[in-house]
Parts: C-alpha cells; sequence; structure tokens
C-alpha cells in the first residue's frame, strides 16, 4: 500500500464520521451535501451541486474516452427506535465504525471519493472517471441519481456503491407496487346483503399467494409477489363493504419486464391493478463486461441481487459493489469496520487500474 493510498484511506474515515454526525434523511441532505461541496473545495477539485447531489469531472476529462461513473449515496433512513447508541455519534468500537449510514452507504460513499481522488489528476487513463455523491436513494425519489444524469457527460457504465462485502452484484431485482382494488356491492350484515369486495379480494389474494412465474433466473431465482396491505373504507361492523383495496410488492428477474408481469395478473384475477411506478426494473450487466472480468481476475465472485438500488435507474451497465455488509443496513447500532473501507479502496483501485 502507498503513502498516498494511506493518506486517502483516512481522509475517506475523517470524512464518514462527519457525515454520520449530520443528519442526512432522505431529501433532507442539504447540510451533508455542504459537507460534501467543502470537501472537494479543500481538495481544488471543481464540482457541481445540483439539489442536494454533488459531482466532479476528472481533471484531465477528455470527451473523445468512454466515461465510468462512481456513484453512491448520502442520504439514510430516520434511525431504528431499537438504536442502543446515539445514531449520530460516529464512534469508533474495536474497529467499528457506528453510527446512522455507516454501512449503508457511508462507507462505500467515501471509498469511492478516495478512488475517485487517487486517479483525479492522472492523465495516462484510458477512461474518464466521474464521481456522484447523490440524494434520495432510500426512498427510490426523483430528486437523487435521476435527476442528476441529466447534468452528467454520456456515461457507459458505473460502479455504485453499496454494501456487497466487494463482491459483485452484478443483477437485481426490479420492485413495482401494485394497487388492487376489488369492487363488490354494500349491503346490511344482518340480512345477507349486498356483495363482499372482501371475498371477492380473497379469491384474488389466493391466487398472488399460489402463482409461480415460469421463468426462474440463475442470478435472481423466480420472481415473487406477495400481498402486503389489505383494507377496506368500512367502519361499520354492520355493512357489507363495497369495496376492498389490496397492495401487492413484486420482486422480479431480469427475464421480465414489468408490462408482461401486469398482463399475466390481470389475465387471473378480477380486481383492479394499476403499477405505482415502473421506474425501478431489474437490471444485470454481462458478465463479460470489463468491470466484471476486471472484478473475476482480482478474485471476487458475482451474484444477484433481490434488493433494489440506483441501479435500477441508469440507462447503461452497473456493477453494484462495495464496502460493508448489506445484512447491517437499517439495523440498530449500525456500523462498518474501517479496515473494510480500507480494503474497499484498494480494491476498487485495481479494480479501475484493470481497465484504465
Amino acid at each position: 500500500m502507498s503513502k498516498e493510498v494511506s493518506i486517502l484511506q483516512n481522509e475517506a474515515i475523517e470524512l464518514l464520521k462527519e457525515l454520520i454526525a449530520t443528519p442526512s434523511f432522505s431529501k433532507e441532505e442539504d447540510q451533508t451535501a455542504g459537507i460534501l461541496c467543502r470537501f472537494m473545495g479543500t481538495k481544488g477539485i471543481e464540482h457541481t451541486r445540483v439539489g442536494n447531489n454533488v459531482f466532479a469531472l476528472n481533471k484531465f476529462f477528455d470527451e473523445k474516452k468512454p466515461t465510468i461513473l462512481l456513484n453512491s449515496h448520502h442520504d439514510t433512513v430516520k434511525p431504528n427506535p431499537q438504536y442502543t447508541k446515539d445514531p449520530f455519534s460516529p464512534v469508533i468500537e474495536d474497529g467499528k465504525l457506528f453510527g446512522l449510514g455507516s454501512n449503508d452507504a457511508g462507507g462505500c460513499l467515501v471509498s469511492l471519493i478516495a478512488t475517485f481522488l487517487y486517479f483525479y489528476d492522472k492523465q495516462d487513463i484510458k477512461y474518464n472517471i466521474i464521481l456522484a455523491a447523490t440524494a434520495e436513494e432510500e426512498i427510490s425519489g426523483t430528486g437523487g441519481i435521476e435527476y442528476t444524469l441529466q447534468y452528467l457527460p454520456k456515461i457507459d457504465c458505473a460502479i455504485v456503491g453499496e454494501p456487497t462485502q466487494m463482491q459483485m452484484a452484478v443483477a437485481e431485482r426490479g420492485l413495482m407496487v401494485l394497487d388492487c382494488i376489488s369492487h363488490g356491492k354494500a349491503g346490511h350484515a344482518a340480512r345477507n346483503e349486498g356483495e363482499n369486495a372482501i371475498y371477492k379480494a380473497l379469491n384474488d389474494i389466493e391466487w398472488f399467494q399460489n402463482f409461480h412465474f415460469e421463468k426462474v433466473s440463475d442470478l435472481l431465482g423466480p420472481s415473487k409477489m406477495s400481498v402486503t396491505v389489505i383494507e377496506t373504507e368500512n367502519k361499520a361492523h354492520n355493512v357489507v363493504p363495497a369495496i376492498c383495496k389490496f397492495v401487492v410488492d413484486t420482486r422480479i428477474n431480469e427475464l421480465y419486464n414489468f408490462e408482461e408481469v401486469v398482463d399475466i395478473i390481470k389475465a387471473n384475477v378480477q380486481c383492479e391493478v394499476k403499477p405505482r411506478s415502473t421506474r425501478l426494473r431489474s437490471t444485470s450487466i454481462a458478465l463479460g463486461h470489463p468491470l466484471v472480468k476486471a472484478g473475476l481476475n482480482l478474485g471476487r465472485t458475482y451474484y444477484g441481487s433481490p434488493t433494489t438500488s440506483d441501479k435500477a435507474l441508469m440507462p447503461f451497465p452497473a456493477l453494484k459493489m462495495g464496502p460493508g455488509d448489506s445484512a447491517r443496513s437499517h439495523t440498530a447500532d449500525e456500523y462498518i469496520y474501517t479496515d473494510e473501507i480500507k480494503n474497499g479502496i484498494e480494491l476498487y483501485i485495481q479494480l479501475l487500474n484493470k481497465i484504465v
């Protein structure tokens, strides 16, 4: 490890401490965006802020070269009520840096920032490198990476920083939430009147529970559907409900598009079916892509991720990879090992050195 990398590692950990100490819930990332801008300024790096997103281009950016985007987010969820530590107090104990957003995805973000700094003023690289620290990832908001991309030059591929233990998530399930409505006819329960919308909904819910999609992905397994909410507008115990609403969470592998899934569902249920959004589609990057091949050469493994990220909003190949463990995300007393950050920076640099 060179002295330059060692300095970058220590600076990354100090920057993460400052980010942890500053609340940055989704849509409330103003202060952490300011911290990132100030950090870039102290490094003499020209940068741009759009909303609560901050991005920078490598010093010798050349439009004739292909471009790699390094992206992670600086927003967090709200702290789990089971925290025993102050979620905004960045404390290191036994090699663990505790604090809200430390693992998801602060460690990834500062590791990518350090990696960007390493390559920032190098003239002999084959690719351009852009860094984007973005907002609203935790809520899949429209003011984050999706908003930022319109201000960036053409991107050829990306590394998305999320905690994967520095293994390669080459595919992600798509997420589509469905609002379903079953219609009946109101009546008095005592007189056996009406047509109970709940019973009609139950027939459809049973179909959602038992249906199996035919195409099973080697990376992501089968597509899945889960009914997660059910309600009526009825408040009286003696009125047969005319309307029953329920919500279906669908997690779709890369072998189906959302339109196919909706068509299959509508052909098999009686209820109204309306997708809330079709933005978070399943994604995959080819195993022969230079980023993936470089990772394989470094002994990294690949897998399909059950969770979604900003990768879903990118119209170009993207590899999800970062220090930390997804199992720690959104948990009480969240933490990341400082050695995970240090190793993450080294691996990111080695990965890019294989292709740049």
